[in-house]
């Protein structure tokens, strides 16, 4: 199955990602494309989504173009904004988030595998 990173820079994107994430939880990559790190992320990141991968949105917030978004979120979760940047939010709230080399494929899948194991758990 393809999961495609759908472009987030405007506000209203934003706002309806982080209502969708009420209904199933939103991932969120901020990304520059001249920054080594972020490339090697998007990588990761990408390859990834070409496979099986958890019932999640995935977004994209290319940081050159869409800085002001960026800087949103930033202030919106109070996350120091970095990049690369992942941040996987559940009922609009950030449940975890990582950057430079914690924003990988894996963390991103060990951190929806936790939040579904704690969704999921009786009780």
């Amino acid at each position: 199955m393809l999961t495609s990173l759908q472009t987030l820079s405007t506000d209203d994107q934003l706002d309806r990602a982080l209502a969708q994430s009420s209904q199933r939880p939103a991932v969120i990559f901020k990304h520059s494309p001249t920054c080594g790190i972020s490339a090697q992320a998007f990588e990761s990141i990408s390859d990834w989504l070409k496979g099986e991968v958890p019932d999640a949105d995935f977004y994209i917030v290319p940081v050159p173009a869409s800085r002001a978004l960026s800087t949103q979120l930033a202030k919106q979760f109070g996350i120091r904004h970095e990049s690369p940047q992942v941040m996987v939010i559940d009922r609009g709230q950030v449940v975890w988030h990582g950057s430079h080399f914690r924003a990988t494929a894996s963390s991103i899948a060990a951190a929806l595998d936790k939040l579904t194991a704690a969704t999921s758990a009786p009780g």
